[in-house]
């Protein structure tokens, strides 16, 4: 399946009075994330700050949160840097459906939580993390979310990593309380493009529910910093993954090679025609991660241009293996 293109998809809106967002955001999950992204010691506070501002200046004023980033650290610290900037500040975070979250209280009770370590009234996106039961179920759980929305405390709801049916079953639930559900945040990439084919962006879009993709640069991969050629070990968590290895960037030389071409000819970075090809996909804004100000200023170039039709018919063809 290659995946349509459009080139008048730049922004979103989340529904039913959520705002309307860039079709790209800024997730922080590296944010205040000391164990698995060494917050603290390659990056600090101020960095992250930086990254707020310059990602608000270069019209990406959205950013994707949740509960459990650092430990709710992520949640402070956009707390903390959101006073100190003029333009209105789009937030999403997320609650976790832990085992002993067992009544619509606990719901409510994390909500007020986020939004004390976000020194907000409310927010504009609240996502589901993941779509576990145990003793709440998904009904009773997509009650609790609406209850919130007619409170005011949540302008629009999502879920994360729901398949194609638990999408389906959740919209359903919301619909009987007359809300939509607005988005489900999915690991898309040109080097994961699984939900183009197991059904998810095809109900989102029968649903009109807008896809947002996590790891949209695969950790890194598609931005072009690492490459069989010129092979050196990463650091940190990437050495634990194959996909890091020589052997592993061997596999996607085709991709890099037409990525930097399709760069080239518009003067781009390939980490910015890799969040074009997905913007161009419709309804999709992906979030990568920004620890800096200049990563941030790098990742806002995906807005702005369009690749042609022809090209992104290229890079799907030569991803077909991650469908």
């Amino acid at each position: 399946m290659t995946a349509p293109f459009q080139t008048d998809s730049q922004a979103i809106a989340l529904p039913p009075d959520g705002p309307t967002i860039p079709a790209l955001g800024v997730g922080t999950w590296a944010w205040g994330d000391a164990f698995f992204w060494s917050y603290g010691k390659d990056y600090v506070e101020a960095d992250l700050l930086a990254a707020f501002q310059a990602s608000i200046d270069a019209g990406v004023p959205f950013f994707d949160t949740a509960e459990v980033y650092g430990l709710g650290e992520s949640e402070r610290l956009i707390g903390r840097f959101r006073p100190q900037v003029e333009p209105p500040v789009t937030i999403a975070t997320k609650y976790f459906p832990l085992p002993w979250r067992w009544s619509s209280d606990a719901v409510a009770e994390t909500l007020t939580a986020s939004l004390e370590r976000l020194q907000l009234d409310s927010v504009e996106l609240y996502q589901v993390h993941w779509p576990l039961d145990f003793l709440l179920g998904q009904k009773d759980l997509m009650n609790a979310l609406a209850n919130e929305v007619k409170q005011g405390r949540i302008k629009a709801i999502g879920v994360s990593n729901y398949s194609a049916q638990q999408m389906q079953m959740a919209h359903q639930y919301l619909a009987e309380r007359g809300v939509p559900l607005a988005v489900n945040q999915m690991q898309y990439s040109l080097l994961h493009r699984k939900i183009e084919s197991n059904g998810v962006l095809d109900m989102a879009r029968r649903l009109n529910i807008s896809i947002l993709a996590y790891s949209p640069l695969a950790q890194g991969l598609l931005t072009g910093k690492y490459s069989a050629d010129d092979y050196q070990k990463p650091t940190g968590a990437r050495q634990l993954n194959p996909r890091f290895s020589k052997a592993g960037l061997t596999k996607i030389e085709l991709v890099l090679q037409t990525l930097q071409a399709i760069a080239q000819a518009h003067d781009k970075t390939p980490a910015q025609v890799a969040l074009n090809w997905l913007i161009c996909v419709g309804n999709v804004a992906p979030i990568p991660g920004a620890k800096n100000a200049d990563q941030a200023r790098q990742n806002a170039g995906a807005l702005g241009w369009s690749m042609t039709a022809a090209e992104h018919e290229q890079l799907g063809r030569v991803t077909q293996a991650w469908l």
